[in-house]
């Protein structure tokens, strides 16, 4: 496995909390509830706990809790009542300074004294310490390359391209998932032969609205071909608003790995959300005119929200236009040339997802496009 995922695979740690305020302790252990933190409580450093001077500690429910130190939990919380305490603690990253009541201006004294690097106020701070607190419950390290793949024009091919980029990458050992942001494109999950296969799909997600955990959203979407799926089922409901767009995408990228999204062409609210969240998009566009007019419409709209957009020309048309002519029309530069692939629609018939066959030229092209962007890959299967 690449170093993109492997920085992702340990397990976070249980927050540190320093304070004697019974209110502030209440309001940082619900918060680190909605985080699924279970944190340590101590009202003074740990280490100096039996030490003399009077300190004792608890794991917020009644047991010991120096089994997490100082130095080593991966975050602390001083309440505004300890900073005085933990004066003369050794120096060290992941501390926050928290209160109710911050407009004394020797706050910010006090902060420096302990080290903190941020001092939050509750309740306004509340939405940015939970996702300080779930990412170190998560074990949050380089975030997943989110690659977005949509169609210059209709029949394109960039589902099929979607699909085989991700069963490349899961079985370069990539920590992948394959999400399904177009709704009316007949679900990723049935051209990976899995429409049957247990799991969550997009309506469940459907009513999210704040941060959605990384962990659970992997642990809960069927697992084909040994990535993570997630599509839409058979029934009616095609629309998910942007908010809950927004949170999944989000939690996708903080699992690591690679994420790929197959885009619709219609560029509304919520595809700009995932939009917004892409490294890059790649604009699958037949080598022909008629296509490329079309794209341009398309990638006028992806543009605008987009950081960085390339052209993948699919196959060659006779009589047709030269990849760098359809980058050039196109005004983005050029990813590459997707070979027509022989047998592939029918192999796709028969339960075979695209890109399956190493030796095909789909499969080529993708080991090639994550060999670029991730680095050498090892021991590509075939």
């Amino acid at each position: 496995m690449s170093g993109r995922a492997s920085g992702t695979e340990s397990a976070g740690g249980r927050p540190l909390i320093i304070t004697e305020d019974p209110l502030l302790l209440d309001d940082l252990l619900r918060l680190c509830a909605a985080a699924g933190a279970e944190p340590h409580v101590h009202h003074a450093v740990p280490e100096r706990i039996g030490g003399g001077d009077g300190s004792h500690g608890s794991d917020g429910s009644g047991g010991t809790g120096g089994s997490t130190g100082w130095e080593s939990a991966p975050l602390v919380l001083v309440g505004d009542d300890a900073a005085r305490r933990v004066r003369g603690a050794p120096r060290r990253g992941g501390v926050f300074l928290v209160g109710r009541e911050l407009d004394d201006p020797l706050v910010w004294q006090r902060a420096v004294e302990i080290g903190a690097e941020e001092v939050l106020r509750l309740p306004d701070a509340e939405s940015r310490l939970v996702d300080r607190i779930a990412d170190v419950v998560e074990g949050a390290g380089r975030p997943a390359l989110a690659v977005g793949v949509i169609g210059g024009s209709g029949g394109a091919g960039a589902s099929t391209l979607a699909c085989a980029l991700a069963l490349r990458a899961a079985r370069a050992g990539e920590r992948t998932i394959l999400i399904d942001g177009d709704p009316l494109g007949g679900g990723m999950d049935v051209l990976l032969g899995g429409e049957a296969a247990e799991g969550l799909r997009w309506p469940d997600f459907a009513g999210s609205r704040g941060r959605v955990g990384a962990g659970a959203l992997e642990e809960s979407l069927p697992e084909l071909h040994a990535l993570r799926v997630l599509s839409w089922d058979r029934g009616d409901r095609v629309v998910v608003p942007p908010a809950a767009m927004r949170s999944v995408v989000a939690a996708a990228r903080r699992r690591g790995g690679v994420v790929v999204v197959d885009l619709p062409r219609r560029v509304d609210e919520a595809v700009a959300e995932v939009l917004a969240q892409l490294d890059l998009v790649l604009m699958v566009v037949p080598g022909e005119l008629r296509a490329v007019a079309a794209a341009g419409r398309v990638a006028a709209g992806v543009r605008m929200v987009a950081r960085d957009v390339r052209v993948v020309v699919r196959g060659r048309c006779p009589g047709g236009l030269d990849p760098e002519v359809v980058a050039g029309l196109l005004g983005a530069p050029l990813a590459g040339e997707v070979p027509v692939e022989v047998g592939l629609p029918g192999r796709v018939a028969e339960g075979e997802p695209p890109g399956a066959q190493g030796r095909g030229a789909l499969a080529r092209f993708c080991d090639g496009f994550w060999q670029r962007v991730l680095g050498p890959v090892q021991g590509v299967p075939a």
